[in-house]
């Protein structure tokens, strides 16, 4: 009695191929679209970090006058990351998680480009300001600007890819164009 051996039929490969692929359709962009919220959340997190220790840092010296930035992509040699690092920001990061510089403007010699980066009018920055931007996924600025009479519009749902594009922006430690949250009622619902 010898029985033959039996492999898979095609039409059994091909049932098993076909699930694969409609697995991998649904769970593919589900992992991409998280992958992008912890980088837009680890940016978030860089920046408030850098705001904090620029806050120390005028706390103690009144002004930028030491640690200006004109405005622009920051990089290692500059006197604002030589000014808050190591004492104020431990490792400041220079790039942020989708490797394009921070913009970061401060004080008097930022004006310009913090204006650039909030909307905000000119009379209504000071030397003791500053603004620190990342542009998203894509490195370039969107088209999100701060309204300081309805602030809300700066405000934006991440709801697809393409939301990771925005920027995120903190002025003087404030969110002004960042993703907005879904406020929790009682009962659970948004």
């Amino acid at each position: 009695m010898s029985k033959k051996m039996r492999g898979f039929t095609l039409i059994e490969l091909l049932i098993v191929v076909a699930i694969i692929g409609i697995l991998a359709a649904l769970l593919i962009p589900n992992a991409l679209s998280a992958m992008q919220k912890a980088k837009q959340k680890s940016a978030m997190k860089e920046i408030m970090t850098i705001s904090t220790g620029a806050a120390d840092y005028i706390t103690d010296h009144g002004d930028f006058t030491l640690a200006t930035a004109e405005g622009g992509p920051i990089a290692s040699g500059d006197p604002f990351v030589l000014g808050l690092s190591p004492f104020y920001v431990k490792s400041f990061p220079i790039h942020d998680p989708w490797n394009t510089p921070y913009q970061i403007g401060t004080g008097i010699d930022g004006v310009e480009s913090m204006a650039y980066l909030t909307g905000a009018a000119l009379d209504d920055l000071g030397a003791d300001d500053f603004c620190i931007a990342s542009f998203g996924r894509n490195g370039e600025q969107g088209d999100l600007t701060y309204d300081p009479e309805n602030p809300e519009t700066s405000r934006y749902n991440v709801s697809s890819m393409a939301d990771f594009d925005n920027d995120l922006v903190a002025w003087s430690g404030n969110w002004i164009i960042a993703p907005s949250t879904a406020l929790v009622q009682a009962g659970g619902s948004t």
